[in-house]
């Protein structure tokens, strides 16, 4: 039984492509992959011959058997366009089927855009929040940011050109004028770092036409800055966990984190109401 290799690619530098990852494509007896041209430009800089096959968002349940048949043949390799596979494409979902199908599942670690971002944001590390690609219309997206407006993780968002700036806006009015830092086009020709508050980033993308692949690093709520909820709006939210069937420990973890209030105080309050 093969082994299904997921594969990171660079996210833009060639240079950032591993000897082992080469090695990996080399080997295997397939490469299943997001876009077979742009990963084609990928194989051909690096001469790897082997056999390629489509597998995105609109045939991902027609190649799962072919993909699964393949790795009871041999090793196959999964890539996405750029970084590393499974993360905001629907390479999870081949993930779980060959794990299901008790193949194996193995990383081949390297670049990621959302890592790379923390890492030069200048912003806390120790604790972060990923959130992919905010919805498309603002209603829905600054519901998305309410929702996790008083956790105090730093929090992290893909963007496109055509959004970024009402995108700036909508984080602004729902989470203030927090520090930023802005990703764009990293590791390649005209890579940029813009990191001060909201407000300056709006200012800076609105002066020039945006363009390329935005990478969002917000600083969480600080603790000066958080809520503490009412008695009232708290017992609501426990008896909504309640009803999921989670334990005190749970909720209380995950609500100290919404509510401002103290872990041992939610948990009292969860047993009271059980």
């Amino acid at each position: 039984m093969g082994i299904l290799y997921l594969v990171a690619t660079p996210i833009g530098n060639l240079e950032d492509m591993s000897p082992r990852g080469v090695r990996i494509l080399r080997e295997c007896i397939l490469i299943a992959a997001e876009d077979t041209r742009h990963s084609g430009t990928l194989l051909k800089h690096f001469d790897i011959k082997t056999p390629l096959t489509s597998y995105f968002e609109h045939n991902k349940l027609n190649k799962l058997d072919l993909i699964l048949e393949k790795l009871s043949q041999g090793d196959v390799a999964l890539v996405s366009d750029a970084g590393t596979p499974a993360i905001n494409d629907p390479g999870y979902e081949l993930v779980q089927a060959a794990l299901a199908s008790n193949f194996n599942v193995m990383p081949v670690p390297g670049p990621s855009a959302p890592i790379a971002a923390l890492a030069v944001s200048g912003l806390p590390t120790d604790s972060f929040l990923y959130l992919g690609y905010l919805p498309h219309k603002s209603t829905e997206r600054r519901k998305v940011v309410a929702q996790i407006s008083n956790l105090h993780y730093t929090l992290i968002f893909l963007e496109s050109p055509h959004r970024i700036v009402d995108s700036l806006k909508d984080i602004l009015s729902v989470l203030g004028d927090r520090q930023i830092c802005v990703a764009r086009e990293m590791t390649k020709m005209f890579e940029e770092y813009w990191r001060g508050q909201v407000s300056g980033a709006i200012e800076h993308f609105k002066s020039k036409e945006p363009r390329g692949e935005f990478t969002l690093v917000v600083a969480g709520k600080t603790k000066e800055e958080r809520t503490v909820w009412a008695e009232e709006k708290l017992m609501k939210a426990i008896k909504k966990q309640l009803k999921t069937g989670k334990s005190a420990k749970e909720i209380s973890a995950e609500l100290a984190e919404q509510s401002g209030w103290n872990k041992k105080e939610i948990y009292a309050l969860v047993n009271q109401n059980r």
